[in-house]
């Protein structure tokens, strides 16, 4: 894209989520996937966190007038088009989120409500997500719920049929849902995308093993931010991302004795 006076321009996106030190999750993943898209990122920091893919050993929540003046001093001057929040911790923090982007409905966001990380720590504490579905959801052009977090959601211990509990998702909370597949058995994995105009739909991808999977979540939800934030429609940006996580999966990054998911696969 190229501005008045002929330069190349990119599209803006932000991430208001925690900071994972080990860099494999968090706004570090969001930043390296807006990068990997073309797009410049920016940050609102909800909480610090000690960790590794192994285990979240101490967090502590941002105090949300400094994390509201991150939200509003960036939009001011970059005026990001599409925004994505992960970790949010308390409920303080969802209200404070949720407020904000009340007030800015033309950015299009992208919820993706981190509960428990892989490694069994919560990370969003119970009393938040009362907080999270009737304050933050409703502001949201997507939710991008695992089969655990769907599941919390609609007051059930697990998920029979995905289709089913994306479509009822979706009708529970007025928004457009994308539930990931990535929990069940199997290599064939399934995604269903539950518009709030109740039209559903499948994408399918074939399960890549012998990769960490630390910060899939983050990954793919940032990359729907930042296909939202190009312009693209929800359909497309949501196949388009589940492309780009596969992809980053096949091609890994080899550090420290593992694989893990490698956020530049066409370097």
């Amino acid at each position: 894209m190229l501005n008045e006076n002929g330069k190349k321009t990119v599209p803006c996106a932000m991430s208001v989520a925690g900071s994972d030190s080990g860099g494999g999750a968090g706004v570090q993943a969001d930043l390296l996937t807006f990068a990997a898209h073309g797009i410049h990122g920016c940050t609102a920091i909800t909480a610090l966190t000690a960790q590794n893919p192994d285990i979240v050993k101490a967090a502590e929540a941002t105090d949300v007038g400094i994390l509201y003046a991150q939200m509003e001093t960036v939009c001011a001057y970059y005026k990001p088009n599409a925004a994505k929040t992960g970790m949010l911790f308390t409920a303080e923090i969802v209200e404070c989120v949720a407020d904000f982007f009340a007030r800015r409905p033309h950015i299009a966001l992208v919820v993706d409500p981190v509960m428990i990380s892989t490694s069994g720590a919560r990370l969003l504490k119970a009393d938040a997500v009362a907080a999270l579905t009737e304050k933050l959801m409703p502001s949201a052009a997507l939710i991008t719920p695992n089969l655990d977090e769907g599941a919390a959601l609609m007051g059930k211990s697990e998920i029979a049929d995905i289709s089913a509990a994306a479509a009822e998702l979706s009708r529970k909370f007025g928004v457009s849902v994308l539930l990931k597949g990535g929990h069940l058995r199997g290599d064939e994995i399934t995604d269903v995308l539950a518009e709030r105009s109740g039209k559903i739909s499948e994408i399918k991808s074939k399960r890549v093993h012998g990769v960490n999977t630390h910060g899939s979540g983050c990954t793919l939800s940032a990359s729907i931010t930042a296909n939202l934030a190009k312009g693209m429609d929800l359909p497309d940006a949501c196949r388009t991302a589940q492309a780009y996580i596969v992809s980053c999966m096949k091609n890994p990054l080899e550090t420290s004795g593992g694989s893990f998911i490698n956020h530049f696969p066409m370097l």
